[in-house]
């Protein structure tokens, strides 16, 4: 029996939900976008720009983007200590898709302007 070249449905959805899961976090995509473009930021840095985030939850934000290979972790071993993060070359191809997903959601149809959009919706 030969294998199907075209996706199932149920399979899709799967890969979706999947890929979905590495951004998973209120704080992931911010984080993101603050180390788009090459930037390297330090802890302290990342926390000043994110200044609605505990600690606590940018630690374990950034330690699940660096086990699923998004974020790079550099250890400057000096006194007093310095850790600074950047995206890994994965992560930073995430770039495109999530300006497409920024596109899409600014070209959102105006609710109250009475499009036909909006009134089939109701």
């Amino acid at each position: 029996m030969s294998k199907s070249i075209h996706p199932i449905p149920g399979s899709a959805a799967d890969r979706v939900e999947q890929a979905l899961q590495f951004l998973e976090g209120r704080w992931k995509l911010v984080i993101l976008f603050r180390l788009f473009g090459g930037n390297v930021q330090r802890f302290s840095e990342l926390e000043r720009s994110i200044p609605a985030i505990s600690q606590k939850m940018l630690i374990q934000q950034l330690r699940q983007m660096e086990s699923d290979g998004i974020v790079h972790r550099i250890v400057h071993h000096q006194v007093p200590p310095k850790v600074e993060y950047c995206l890994t070359d994965w992560g930073q191809a995430l770039c495109p898709a999530l300006d497409a997903l920024l596109g899409w959601a600014e070209a959102r149809p105006n609710p109250e302007s009475g499009t036909a959009e909006a009134v089939e919706g109701s």
